[in-house]
């Protein structure tokens, strides 16, 4: 939120602090300051060393060149058409002034003006922006002739003072200021562009933050005084409202305003709007967001006689409701509206007004006839306003205005802002939570300022549907609480006078401090959530900074460990020490996305999902490991890996959470380098040797891998089960050619793996000493001929049955297949290692040898390939 530093001023007597003193307090205290915006005050000067707290950025407004001058005549260009000449008195001297503002062209020629414009003049040498040139340049006036007529100063815009991006005309001053003051004197401002937490809503206003100053700096809040005289009917007689449901609607209230006139505002308002961000209209749409940006509840204006047309000889009756599904509404920014039974409206008996807390409706706005084309953006307003570049059809201006001030549902405003892509001033604030004691307060400031600024007559009373009125809890606080908590030794007496700074009522009780919590506040919970957020207040106002180091007191408490978290952890470091690189991947995802590997019928659909793309919670790890890949095409290779939960629906019950493993391997094996000139790529085996190497990692040894078409998403015939202790806890292979087509994967084959890591965690590991022999092993190697049909597991497994405890290592190192064999044949070269626990002679290993050469014979029908 941007807070202009001479609003706070009203509030507060900020005497003897700079601005950058004021950002750090603010910091410090939680509501951090993103950066500072100079228009017109001196900016800090740093010496080199200096510590930047604060981005900084702006201009300083020369106290002797930019003044206040006042325009006594517009006078024609000589030898130009659009360029008027201005007679001008800057406080010393008359000057003569060229200029093409649009806002002053139909003065041309007039004579002396009975009343003489106020304007921001700049002499001769002033640095200002450019208002002509893309972006913030800087420029320096200096003399020069313009189609035969010396210039030397200027008027100026608000873009050449940095106020903001206007610049079509030049700034008209109020009537009071005074001739020959320095410009930074009369208007010089600072602005505080303040990021406001959810917890920090109630200072997304310049009197919140006024009131955070007053605690933190122990000087005087100067509140609002709001006092009007009011005339005519009572607003009663004329106006009731009915609330259908007090959960999304606890409060209305409504005020009535005859007589106005609509016009622009009072320049100094305007500039605090435009400062604040915020574009001035006319002086009714800008008293309801001027007054939503003073006391932070946003307003919302309805051209009375609109309301009274429509209700015909009755009186106007305001309704709030939820919509019915299929309701249409056209909003301010003139788009029609689909609504759902999730929206809330403002209504009256023919229909829909407004979306309640987001955004009114185009019928009812207040409407300037002055102005053909009206001039403003529905998503800029806090409340009711006109809209760009729409034509009404209305013919006169608004001239009596009903006020609307209302709490609503904050989680209702969020999702109604959301799904209609309605971002507002109003919804920021409702949604973070309004108190409803503010309706009443920012409907009378709001009637306030329309008064001042219109001549409006406002009629007596307010209509005021309370049904449901917060509770403000009452915290118990302790010295003994703050000592434990905080760390800091404070009296009950120090602990109440701290809170009271934030207008919570405090009693104290010997040593017991009763807060009450003040009526602007949603964000002070009961019990002991209550007690920390009011410990919270104390450490805020006492000031973080002055809070000091202490070591713990209390004893640490038993470290208990997580073994599922220690177990996933040691399976990412083997993962990684074998070349794979980690992702994590989003868990939301839709149907359409995951069906391009697997299709499911159900999935945990999100209500409130943060984007279309992620509407459901993802059944398939895999599917999104392979966007990622996707995402990574263009690279030479990529090996990723992701463990993590998928999300299985069950019935009126929070979904299962299996955890999941999923590996790709795809591209060349080896990186590209001077001395590789060919890669191969990865393939089934590439793959196989890392599972291997993963399962020994985590000391799984009764292992076995069969041929497997359970998985539709991998390539048949290039597949496998992974089987540990005989259950199967994966699978692995080669993408299928078609699934394979629905990603932009390139040409290279990509292979998948994916492991249910709730089984695989459940399978006891292994964890042998094998001594080392002091005997010297026997190494053979034999190759046999089998059919192509039998697996070369089935025959390490029959040499390690057969030879037993003497065969201590077998290692297939070679497969043949060709005409020496036979059609359908293939020879399997194994090395044979044999161990005993005493020195073997040649006829032992060739006994054990001939053992298993018979046995491989009877078993499978191989022979021995001399």
């Amino acid at each position: 939120m941007k807070i202009p530093v001479s609003w706070l001023k009203d509030y507060i007597d900020l005497e003897g602090l700079s601005v950058e003193d004021i950002a750090r307090k603010l910091t410090l205290a939680g509501l951090e300051v993103d950066e500072i915006k100079y228009a017109g005050l001196p900016m800090p000067v740093y010496k080199e060393g200096d510590k930047h707290e604060f981005k900084t950025s702006g201009i300083e407004w020369d106290r002797e060149k930019l003044v206040v001058a006042e325009i006594r005549e517009v006078m024609p260009h000589p030898n130009a058409d659009r360029l008027t000449l201005l007679d001008l008195f800057d406080g010393r001297e008359n000057q003569t002034v060229l200029t093409g503002a649009p806002n002053i062209f139909h003065l041309k020629g007039t004579g002396k003006l009975a009343k003489p414009i106020k304007a921001a003049y700049a002499r001769e040498g002033t640095t200002l922006y450019d208002g002509h040139a893309e972006g913030l340049q800087l420029m320096t006036l200096k003399r020069t002739k313009i189609r035969g007529v010396e210039s030397y100063s200027m008027v100026c815009s608000e873009k050449e003072l940095g106020i903001s991006e206007e610049h079509e005309g030049i700034i008209l001053l109020d009537d009071d200021a005074p001739v020959g003051m320095p410009l930074a004197d009369y208007m010089g401002d600072a602005v505080l562009d303040i990021s406001i937490v959810p917890n920090m809503a109630r200072n997304a206003n310049v009197l919140g933050i006024a009131r955070e100053l007053a605690a933190l700096t122990g000087r005087d809040l100067n509140k609002p005084v709001i006092k009007f005289k009011t005339n005519g009917d009572s607003v009663e007689d004329s106006i009731s409202v009915e609330i259908t449901n007090s959960e999304l609607n606890p409060r209305f209230v409504a005020g009535l305003i005859r007589n106005v006139e609509i016009k622009p505002s009072p320049y100094h308002i305007q500039r605090r709007l435009r400062l604040a961000g915020m574009r001035p209209i006319n002086n009714i749409v800008d008293a309801t967001n001027y007054a939503m940006l003073d006391l932070g509840q946003p307003l919302h204006a309805f051209d009375y006689d609109v309301l009274k047309a429509r209700a015909g000889r009755r009186n106007v009756r305001i309704i709030t409701r939820a919509a019915t599904d299929g309701e249409k509404l056209k909003t301010l920014d003139g788009m029609e509206r689909d609504l759902t039974s999730a929206n809330v409206l403002v209504c009256d008996e023919k229909g829909p007004l407004g979306l309640a807390g987001v955004m009114g409706g185009a019928e009812s706005e207040v409407y300037d006839a002055s102005n053909e084309v009206l001039d403003a953006t529905g998503v800029e307003m806090a409340s009711g306003g006109m809209q760009k570049g729409k034509v009404s059809m209305r013919g006169k201006s608004t001239a009596n205005v009903l006020l609307e001030g209302a709490a609503w549902n904050p989680m209702n405003i969020r999702k109604t802002a959301q799904q209609h892509n309605l971002p507002s001033e109003a919804s920021f604030r409702f949604s973070r939570g309004v108190h409803p004691a503010m309706a009443e307060q920012g409907v009378k400031r709001g009637l306030q300022y329309m008064a001042e600024w219109s001549g409006g007559e406002i009629a007596p009373g307010l209509v005021d549907e309370y049904p449901l009125k917060p509770k403000d809890p009452v915290i118990a606080v302790t010295p003994k609480d703050v000592k434990r908590l905080l760390g800091i030794n404070l009296t009950a007496k120090q602990i109440a006078e701290l809170l009271t700074r934030l207008e919570f009522k405090c009693t104290v009780e010997k040593d017991i401090v009763k807060a009450k919590t003040p009526p602007h506040r949603l964000d002070i919970g009961e019990g002991a959530i209550g007690l920390a957020d009011v410990l919270e207040e104390v450490a805020r106002v006492y000031g973080y900074d002055r809070i000091p180091e202490t070591r713990l007191s209390d004893s640490l408490p038993p470290q208990i460990g997580n073994p599922i978290h220690e177990w996933e952890e040691r399976l990412r470091d083997i993962l990684v020490s074998l070349g794979l690189q980690e992702v994590v991947s989003y868990r939301m995802t839709t149907p359409a996305r995951e069906s391009r590997l697997v299709s499911h019928d159900e999935y945990v659909v999100l209500a409130n999902p943060i984007a279309p793309e992620r509407s459901v919670m993802r059944r398939s790890l895999l599917a999104s490991v392979l966007e990622n890949v996707e995402k990574n095409a263009r690279a030479d290779s990529a090996s990723l890996f992701e463990i993590g939960p998928i999300f299985v629906p069950n019935k009126n019950q929070p979904p299962d959470e299996p955890r999941k493993l999923a590996i790709v391997m795809t591209g060349s094996r080896l990186a590209p380098a001077w001395d590789v000139k060919d890669s191969p790529t990865l393939d089934f085996y590439d793959m196989k040797g890392r599972i291997e190497l993963i399962l020994a990692g985590l000391r799984y040894t009764d292992i076995s891998y069969t041929e497997t078409d359970s998985a539709s998403f991998l390539h048949p015939g290039k597949a496998a089960e992974v089987k540990v202790n005989g259950q199967t806890v994966g699978v692995f292979g080669e993408l299928h050619p078609l699934v394979k087509e629905r990603y932009e994967v390139g040409d290279a084959a990509v292979i998948v793996a994916e492991f249910d890591l709730d089984i695989l965690r459940s399978k006891s590991p292994t964890y042998g000493i094998t001594p080392v022999s002091e005997f010297p092993p026997v190494y053979e190697d034999i190759a046999i001929v089998v059919d192509e049909s039998v697996a070369a597991a089935r025959v390490e497994s029959l040499i390690r049955q057969t030879g037993g405890k003497t065969v201590t290592h077998v290692r297939l190192f070679d497969v043949y297949r060709g005409d020496q064999i036979g059609a359908g044949k293939k020879s399997l070269a194994y090395s044979l290692t044999y161990q005993s626990d005493k020195t073997m002679t040649d006829a032992e290993a060739a006994a054990i040898r001939t053992r298993i050469v018979k046995r491989l014979e009877n078993e499978v029908n191989a022979k021995l390939r001399s």
